[in-house]
């Protein structure tokens, strides 16, 4: 037997160096550029929606619209035009509205505004506040001094509505304003009806006269309410006229009959009642 049979074998290993495997290759890189490109994106557009105006964020929209490159609404600027385009219904080159196949007017050119200033109208309007405060002072006696007796006051009410000031009187379970079924007016009537000639007569507004009568009890053949309220309505016209208010400034007389009641009982006597408008100027 050999002397080197027991001698070990010699093995040799290699071992194979991959680079690059700590960092994956540098795809981490690509995402992470990404992830900060959007939160940038992200931050810009929070800064816009704070920093620009509901015409500039529009503009803004319409620039980046898929649909059309121009938008016939709005231009998106703050110019001449303020955003809008000369397409505009609201916005046209001369200063106006009108002139426009769906705004038409007599003339081939818009129109400028017409009439008073700013200043006439605050004038106007301040004229006509401090007119309603002092008809609604003699009416109320609201500071201390009225026209109008503790007896007639309870018959009268007034409010400020779109249409103007409202002076409402209607009839009590005991003091009623016409005649009961008649338009024939009764002391009462006639005293507000002086009344109301008195303080139409601070303003020369137009006036509107509204008739409202209670539903009657039971079903009649022919039911009196529309011819009533309207003959009642006229009949305070009538009286105001013969008190001095000119008849030119008479602009309706109306009668709801049963329609438009103030009380949840449609027979109680308050729903007979006669309402005068002073009509707002701009109506």
């Amino acid at each position: 037997m050999s002397t080197d049979s027991n001698v070990a074998p010699i093995i040799i290993k290699k071992k194979k160096v991959i680079s690059g495997g700590g960092h994956h290759g540098g795809a981490w890189k690509v995402a992470y550029a990404d992830f900060v490109t959007a939160m940038m994106a992200f931050f810009l557009l929070m800064w816009l929606l704070n920093a620009t105006t509901e015409k500039q964020r529009k503009g803004l929209a319409d620039y980046f619209s898929p649909t059309i490159a121009i938008n016939r609404v709005s231009g998106g600027g703050d110019g001449a035009f303020g955003g809008d385009s000369v397409f505009s219904e609201n916005v046209l080159p001369q200063s106006g509205t009108g002139a426009t196949n769906q705004r038409p007017t007599e003339s081939n050119q818009s129109r400028g505004q017409m009439g008073l200033s700013d200043q006439g109208q605050d004038a106007q309007s301040s004229e006509m506040l401090n007119a309603i405060e002092a008809i609604e002072d003699a009416l109320t006696a609201r500071s201390g001094e009225s026209m109008v007796s503790e007896a007639t006051r309870r018959h009268i009410l007034t409010r400020v509505t779109d249409e103007g000031l409202v002076i409402e009187f209607f009839d009590l379970d005991n003091s009623q304003l016409f005649e009961p079924g008649k338009d024939v007016p009764t002391p009462l009537l006639n005293d507000i009806a002086r009344l109301l000639a008195s303080v139409s007569g601070l303003v020369e507004n137009q006036i509107a006269i509204e008739g409202h009568t209670r539903s009657e009890p039971i079903v009649l053949a022919q039911n009196p309410v529309w011819d009533l309220s309207t003959a009642r309505a006229n009949r305070v016209r009538l009286l105001m006229q013969e008190q001095g208010v000119v008849p030119a400034r008479m602009r309706r007389i109306t009668g709801h009959a049963d329609r438009e009641t103030v009380v949840r009982n449609p027979m109680a006597v308050r729903n007979n009642r006669i309402e005068v408008i002073l009509l707002r100027s701009d109506i």
